[in-house]
């Protein structure tokens, strides 16, 4: 699938559209950006303000869809049933009768009676296969309901790895359509099947039907993260995309909370799924409300449709649209000129090339460090639900510190940094994990230390990523980076058994992990004063031009 081109009207030797002077091109630079758009209805406004709050909720169903197997496989009681005759038998002893090595398998019962007392006599010391278990607690879970216990315990990660890999699949196929449909439409149709296909797995009877669902799931729901943010990034500018690319995180850590107290209160998986799924089909009361990215629209050329835009936002913040403004839009012969763009593009110059790897890597170790040290983490004790709450607010500092950081610090060496110093953090990990086991209060202080760096880094990150790409590539790049994200996290649970090598291993490879990304993000440049760039450099679409016409010459 490819997407669609348009060749602005002032574009310097990198393809950026400036419409500008020298001497205001030369101003960019030192941080005062002027494009088209801004120009118009301001970097920043009551209109844009409104929207970002808007884009930002879309977040919170698609953490409750991350985060609810955690309350859906809940860890419970569970034992061998007792067979009918044997109901007069209190639990306490028969589990202690028969489950001497577990659950899984129990002492032989066929020939067991029951003395005056209650109690089991004549229990064979043979072993076999319990065939069905019983759970304590309130409420069912997907491992009581789907029998997922002994050897069908390893099915429990295979539902999460199918959402994960979803997830690594939908970020670049989701951007591709994006690209080409636009951000609107991508995400209010992604959002009404994310909840769609959430309903629909209250209802499976099959574990299989749910993991195909959850499956299906991650793919549609990374499409309503990333939709939600370059279209959230693209309304504003200046120092502006990154407040509206921080705060499009904070509704992540309400989510937490709010998911949690549903959880306290429906203890049944399936009423939990409903009821974090029906919500979403709100959102597309907003279609009214949302408008397309005037920059994507200006990207494909459809300037009647960005002058409505623009006059909209130009009436909410009290701003005069200035004058010939739809002259400005036009490309100087008036007629747009469209090139066809997809998922190569990221790879047809050298320059594009170096900024995808190395974007690859740099998501690929954000993702193993921060899901390898939530894995990671001592348990801390306590409830589960409050625990969840703890895990929302402890979000809040990281993404809050990461807004000022990267106002007066550009992109560039804060992600390094914060990468940098979680890996570090790491490597101090692993001589306590070698030869002092008994402190394990100094492992968990620099986990948390590296946790709470490596925080900052996820919440930068994709501001920088977006900023990168042109317009016209931008979701396709992000979702390309957001496969290598996936692997990650479907690598994370594999992660662990390296243990079985040498204990302090896992976090070694974290740490090597965040220190080598945070040098790759120096090879990068600053996005933080630059506009966002809406075409490919010119010298990729003159490469385009003589590669199709060498085609025509050649048939």
């Amino acid at each position: 699938m490819e997407s669609q081109r348009f060749l602005g009207p002032d574009q310097d030797d990198n393809g950026v559209s400036y419409g500008m002077t020298d001497e205001n091109k030369n101003k960019n630079y030192e941080g005062e950006e002027d494009d088209i758009i801004d120009k118009a209805i301001g970097k920043f406004g009551r209109w844009q303000c409104q929207l970002t709050f808007l884009l930002a909720l879309f977040n919170i169903p698609c953490t409750f869809h991350i985060f609810v197997p955690t309350f859906h496989g809940r860890e419970r009681p569970v034992w061998c049933a007792k067979p009918a005759r044997f109901s007069n038998v209190s639990l306490d002893v028969w589990i202690d009768t028969t489950e001497h090595d577990g659950y899984c398998r129990v002492n032989d019962t066929r020939n067991a009676s029951v003395d005056a007392f209650h109690h089991l006599v004549d229990v064979g010391k043979d072993l076999v296969d319990c065939k069905k278990w019983e759970f304590g607690g309130a409420g069912e879970t997907i491992i009581s309901e789907f029998n997922l216990v002994c050897d069908r315990k390893t099915l429990l990660n295979m539902a999460e790895m199918c959402f994960l890999a979803g997830v690594a699949v939908g970020g670049l196929i989701c951007g591709i359509i994006s690209d080409k449909c636009g951000r609107k439409r991508t995400l209010l149709c992604s959002v009404c099947i994310q909840s769609l296909i959430g309903c629909s797995i209250a209802f499976v009877p099959y574990f299989e039907l749910y993991c195909i669902l959850r499956l299906l799931l991650g793919f549609i729901s990374v499409s309503v993260v990333f939709s939600g943010f370059v279209l959230s990034i693209e309304l504003v500018g200046g120092h502006w995309r990154t407040v509206a690319g921080i705060c499009y995180l904070f509704p992540v850590s309400l989510s937490y909370m709010i998911i949690s107290g549903l959880a306290w209160f429906l203890r049944d998986w399936r009423q939990l799924q409903f009821a974090v799924s029906a919500p979403g089909l709100l959102f597309l009361s907003l279609y009214f409300i949302l408008p397309e990215s005037p920059r994507w629209l200006l990207a494909m050329g459809k300037t009647d449709q960005v002058m409505k835009v623009l006059q909209t936002a130009a009436r909410v913040n009290r701003k005069d649209l200035p004058p010939n403004i739809d002259k400005q839009l036009l490309a100087p012969d008036g007629d747009p000129e469209t090139e066809s763009l997809g998922v190569l593009d990221l790879f047809k110059t050298a320059e594009m090339r170096k900024k995808s790897f190395l974007l690859y890597i740099i998501w690929f170790s954000v993702y193993l460090v921060y899901y390898g040290l939530v894995l990671n983490l001592e348990n801390i004790g306590g409830d589960l639900y409050i625990n969840s709450v703890l895990t929302g607010l402890v979000e809040v500092p990281a993404l809050a510190v990461s807004i000022p950081i990267l106002i007066k610090g550009g992109r560039r060496w804060p992600l390094a940094l914060t990468m940098i110093f979680s890996g570090v953090a790491c490597t101090f990990i692993v001589p306590f994990k070698m030869f002092h086991n008994n402190l394990q209060w100094v492992v968990t202080t620099f986990s948390m230390m590296s946790k709470m760096s490596i925080s900052s880094s996820n919440a930068i990150m994709p501001v920088f990523t977006a900023e990168l790409y042109p317009t016209t590539l931008r979701n396709i790049g992000v979702g390309a980076s957001n496969v290598t994200a996936g692997i990650a996290l479907m690598l994370v649970p594999y992660l662990f058994e390296l243990k079985s090598i040498k204990e302090a291993l896992p976090v070694g490879v974290l740490a090597a992990c965040g220190i080598i990304g945070g040098i790759s993000v120096l090879f990068l440049p600053e996005t933080g004063s630059r506009p966002l760039q809406d075409t490919l450099p010119e010298k990729s679409l003159e490469s385009r031009r003589a590669s199709r016409v060498s085609k025509s010459f050649n048939t």
